[in-house]
């Protein structure tokens, strides 16, 4: 093909560029984007991003919160030694709170309110707190929420009336309320106990007679089964004599025969303390002597009076008491009486016991006139005494008596014994239980007239006479005169000599 030999003619179909070629070379403009669609505004969407986004500032912000709170709470708190705070019952997470900021025993108080609150709320406990040195405030809030509250113990001596231990409570400033009753007699155990401060006087009996029907049911359950006792009552009847009778561990056994023994020989008990809880109702001690119209009262406790045993306990007894009344030493023993040491001189005869307390009579006359007791012994008799002879069998028993100033019960009936010697029971003119009016004792074949070594009378001005409730009073082994010792511990009970 031939060029087109007329170059206007062919550019006619082409179109003419609005660009020279320079302009070809410069950049051109985009055109704008076009205009979005306007959104109105909130709505789900938006109130949705919204919490999200506040709740993920909320969650950094508690979470360093809560990094901080435990390094604080488990931090070593401001207390220098070891110290006891007592809160009192009814206190509330501020006041507590405020008591320990003033004790030093916390740095935060408010921080304490809000775990308190927040985590032990209802659980804050009364009582005395033993706060350890240094102790962080998570340690401090777990030991009152969780009631670890110091203990005390509180003893309680065995062979005190129900009234008695009422009155020890009382006394004691550990325990807080008032005792709605006096409870039965006999009904409670005496025992140690572990209480914290504040616990109320109600809530420990009521632990006192829990445990005596626990330990009593143990006891009941291993009896020997041929007692003149029938039934767990009269068995705490029968301790309870058993246990105003003797404090020493080892003869309880053998008394508890002795009174087995009378039991099923149809014979008076004979028990002084039996007089003694007649005429003062439970209420404390005689403060005197027995005298011979006490032997003689007509209560429903006495036991030279009535026969068998008394209608309740005569006091609280033991579990050592009660052991021995359910099992008794097997003796033929019908007699007792104080030999000078503490314990007691047993006999099976009439005459053997008569001779034991002319022994003791020898011993009290001397230690009341101030000079040097024999040697303790049984069966010798003073120079100035005879030894007695058997009395006419006017009555089947004699007297079991284990105070410090009774003589034997021979008869009722005839008012000399053979040989001319008077008979005490029938000469009510004086008092058995006074070395003031023993009167002289004619001796045999019409030799003059002596008294018992020692037994002049007692000064105005001497010592008043020992009590004669039990074998115990005044001595060191004495409940109610000693307090510092467990009568239910074997460590701490005095040597008895």
């Amino acid at each position: 093909m031939a060029d087109n030999p007329n170059p206007a003619e062919g550019d006619k179909g082409k179109r003419r560029s609005l660009f020279g070629p320079r302009d070809r070379l410069k950049p051109v403009k985009a055109p704008p984007p076009p205009e979005r669609p306007k959104r109105k505004q909130g709505g789900l969407i938006a109130v949705l991003s919204a919490v999200l986004t506040v709740g993920v500032i909320l969650l950094i912000v508690a979470t360093a919160g809560v990094g901080y709170v435990k390094r604080v709470v488990s931090s070593p708190g401001p207390l220098q030694s070891e110290k006891s705070i007592v809160i009192e019952r009814g206190a509330g997470a501020e006041e507590i709170a405020e008591l320990l900021e003033r004790e030093g025993v916390i740095a935060q108080p408010m921080l304490f309110q809000i775990m308190a609150i927040s985590q032990v709320y209802g659980r804050l406990k009364a009582g005395e707190f033993l706060f350890k040195r240094e102790a962080s405030l998570r340690e401090v809030i777990d030991t009152i929420a969780n009631g670890r509250a110091i203990e005390h113990s509180i003893t309680i001596p065995e062979g005190l009336t129900s009234e008695q231990i009422v009155q020890r409570l009382k006394e004691s400033d550990l325990l807080v309320g008032e005792v709605a009753s006096i409870p039965r007699e006999g009904a409670l155990l005496p025992d140690t106990y572990k209480i914290a401060r504040g616990t109320s006087r109600d809530s420990l009996l009521a632990r006192m007679e829990k445990e005596q029907k626990r330990i009593l049911g143990e006891i009941w359950a291993k009896r020997a089964k041929d007692l003149p006792v029938k039934t767990p009552g009269d068995l705490v009847i029968l301790a309870s004599v058993v246990e105003k009778e003797t404090g020493k561990a080892d003869e309880r056994s053998r008394v508890a025969g002795v009174f087995i023994n009378r039991l099923n020989r149809n014979m008076k008990l004979q028990s002084d303390p039996t007089i003694v809880y007649g005429l003062v109702a439970g209420k404390g001690t005689l403060g005197r002597a027995i005298t011979r119209a006490d032997i003689q009262s007509n209560t429903a406790y006495n036991t030279y009076v009535i026969n068998g045993l008394p209608p309740t306990p005569i006091a609280n007894p033991g579990r050592a008491s009660m052991e021995a009344a359910a099992n008794p030493s097997r003796t033929r023993e019908l007699f007792f009486v104080a030999d000078g040491t503490g314990g007691h001189a047993f006999a099976e005869t009439l005459e053997q016991h008569e001779r034991n307390v002319a022994r003791w009579r020898q011993i009290e006359a001397a230690r009341d006139s101030g000079g040097t007791a024999p040697a303790p012994g049984f069966g010798s008799v003073p120079q100035a005494v005879p030894a007695p002879a058997p009395a006419p069998a006017q009555r089947p028993g004699s007297n079991t008596r284990s105070d410090n100033r009774t003589a034997p019960a021979t008869t009722g009936t005839v008012a000399t014994r053979r040989g001319g010697a008077p008979d005490p029971l029938a000469d009510k003119t004086y008092d058995l239980n006074s070395a003031q009016t023993i009167p002289t004792t004619p001796m045999p074949g019409g030799a003059p007239a002596a008294r018992v070594q020692g037994f002049a009378p007692v000064p105005a001005s001497g010592p008043a006479p020992r009590s004669a409730s039990d074998a115990s009073a005044g001595t060191k082994i004495d409940p109610l005169a000693n307090r510092t010792f467990d009568l239910n511990s074997t460590k701490s009970v005095p040597a008895l000599r």
